[in-house]
């Protein structure tokens, strides 16, 4: 199984606060991923770090064999990692197909000369673009809602179209924070139907931070478990749920193991 992600000893310190302490992560081709931990544990900070928004104080992070510690947000994106966010970060006054095309590449190229000068090949480079962009919506089940501003939808298809965002990049792994949060049963059957098309049709890596235990029991293949920034545990869901020093972060100690529901068949339709 290859490798597409790790990290290795990386630390985030804020003056003397350590957000995440010397932190060993790998992420394996054509696993789902799931970063779980009780609120302060450091979670979002390490995907701030993973994707440029903050440098780490210490360690280095490599994707796809190359060292990314030393690059900005934006050149992240240019080689493959694409994020949504814990507070729903869309442009509200744009369409649901505008937050698309100003994600896509390609709308970034376009310059003064080309805009006078591109006559036919530009219209129709346009044109590509949105269909591309209308795929992306098919795919996130937003397809007649193209021309609906975003802060009109509803707060379950605002999470999807910041996935589809997110999508629109061209992204190898698509790292999503609290994906879920918000939502009701059947928003949530929709994301995880999506995360496994995203994983399966369109072949992306995905890393996901997730507090709804149901859930991430169901549709990840591989749990890490961060505490008060340090990772305290890292394999498969079965194992995790049964893990006494995960159930003592997120219950205290001495409870038994109730928190931690088995319902991975039902979710997986029986996989």
């Amino acid at each position: 199984m290859s490798e597409i992600l790790r990290a290795n000893n990386v630390s985030m310190v804020f003056g003397g606060l350590t957000a995440v302490d010397s932190v060993n992560l790998t992420m394996n081709d054509n696993e789902i991923l799931s970063l779980i931990g009780p609120n302060g544990a450091g979670k979002t900070t390490f995907f701030n770090m993973l994707t440029g928004v903050y440098k780490p104080t210490t360690g280095n992070i490599i994707f796809m064999g190359e060292d990314i510690t030393d690059l900005k947000a934006y050149q992240r994106v240019e080689k493959g990692i694409s994020r949504t966010f814990q507070n729903i970060r869309l442009f509200s006054e744009m369409t649901v197909l505008e937050n698309l095309l100003v994600a896509h590449p390609k709308c970034n190229q376009e310059n003064l000369g080309k805009v006078i000068f591109g006559g036919r090949k530009l219209k129709t480079a346009r044109r590509e673009i949105v269909e591309e962009c209308e795929q992306i919506l098919e795919v996130v089940g937003l397809q007649d809602k193209s021309g609906e501003l975003a802060t009109n939808l509803p707060y379950g298809k605002q999470r999807l179209l910041e996935i589809g965002r997110a999508l629109a990049t061209n992204p190898k792994l698509v790292l999503l924070d609290e994906p879920g949060a918000g939502m009701n049963t059947v928003e949530k059957k929709e994301l995880s139907d999506l995360i496994y098309y995203m994983t399966e049709k369109m072949d992306k890596k995905v890393l996901l931070i997730e507090h709804d235990m149901k859930f991430v029991m169901g549709i990840s293949d591989r749990i890490v478990v961060l505490d008060h920034g340090e990772l305290i545990a890292d394999g498969k869901p079965e194992d995790i749920q049964k893990n006494e020093q995960v159930i003592e972060a997120y219950l205290g100690k001495g409870n038994k193991c109730t928190y931690f529901l088995k319902e991975r068949k039902q979710i997986r339709g029986g996989k």
